[in-house]
């Protein structure tokens, strides 16, 4: 059963009002948005990769999830497996680190002990101050796809943390991602869906597409690249199915400009699936539009 399948499967339990039908990464409950986010040694993280930055990239997911919905961080919940001295501490100097950077406390969480040689599962909970709060599923036909920042730094990053040479400003983007909470407040009031950019643009934005009912376009040559990332010679096409970026992906009326900087990526149309093209120019869809677990 492949990631999609099994959500699927969840929308026919009972669900509460506040989850939106589990269309969305977060539950909105009274004045608060919810979410929640788990890293799985070897699937969200390298083993080599240093504690501190698996801690921040821990917290920085779920805060990420807060910002697509223009919500201001509360405090998180951080459920832990204890493991070897040294890595439970180096955890814990990253954890300090990323609370302190985006002002928000710990309120408490579990913790458990790890049987030798198993891989580390982390998770925390994440509480926001609602916002608007604009739901994946709003999108109208005729809008316009916008994103914030640079997109495939991170999935540059990814490769540089397994051994391929390149600077370490895009190991960082891998390590260490920025949640974009202030950009999300200020463009939440005019938004009318936003997500976060986990799994890769052209994935994420489909999913955007299909929860409204629409269809969505997205021109390659308008993706925005850094120039660290053409530097190390990565590809648009690379760069949208790639995952990591936590970048604000969202819909805007036509004419209507972002409160904070990002760059128009494509729009929305009646129908559904995605379009993709480079200037104009139709390009085929990859194999794969990005990550999603247990992809066949």
């Amino acid at each position: 059963m492949i990631e999609a399948e099994f959500i699927a499967a969840l929308r026919a339990l009972p669900l509460h009002p506040a989850a939106r039908g589990l269309e969305d990464d977060v539950a909105v409950l009274g004045s608060l948005v919810v979410t929640t986010d788990t890293l799985v040694e070897g699937v969200h993280f390298l083993s080599r990769d240093p504690a501190a930055d698996v801690a921040w990239k821990l917290v920085a997911t779920n805060l990420s999830d807060l910002a697509a919905k223009g919500a201001t961080p509360v405090g998180v919940l951080l459920n832990y497996p204890l493991s070897d001295d040294d890595w439970d501490r180096g955890f814990l100097g990253g954890l300090d680190a990323v609370l302190r950077a985006n002002d928000c406390p710990l309120l408490g969480g579990d913790t458990v002990s790890l049987p030798a040689a198993a891989p580390r599962i982390l998770t925390v909970t994440a509480f926001g101050e609602r916002g608007i709060a604009p739901p994946r599923s709003g999108a109208s036909a005729g809008d316009r796809l916008w994103v914030t920042g640079t997109i495939g730094d991170a999935g540059a990053g990814l490769a540089i943390a397994r051994g391929a040479d390149g600077p370490p400003a895009l190991l960082a983007r891998y390590r260490r991602p920025t949640p974009r909470v202030a950009e999300g407040r200020l463009i939440a009031g005019a938004a009318r869906a936003m997500m976060d950019v986990s799994d890769g643009v052209l994935i994420d934005a489909a999913r955007m597409a299909d929860a409204s009912g629409l269809a969505v376009t997205i021109d390659l040559a308008r993706v925005p690249l850094s120039d660290a990332y053409r530097a190390w010679g990565g590809t648009a096409i690379a760069a949208v199915t790639a995952g990591d970026d936590y970048e604000l992906l969202f819909a805007l009326p036509p004419g209507t400009r972002p409160a904070a900087p990002a760059t128009e990526i494509g729009g929305f149309s009646t129908g559904s699936g995605l379009t993709l093209t480079d200037d104009g120019a139709p390009v085929a869809l990859p194999a794969s539009l990005g990550y999603q677990h247990r992809a066949r």
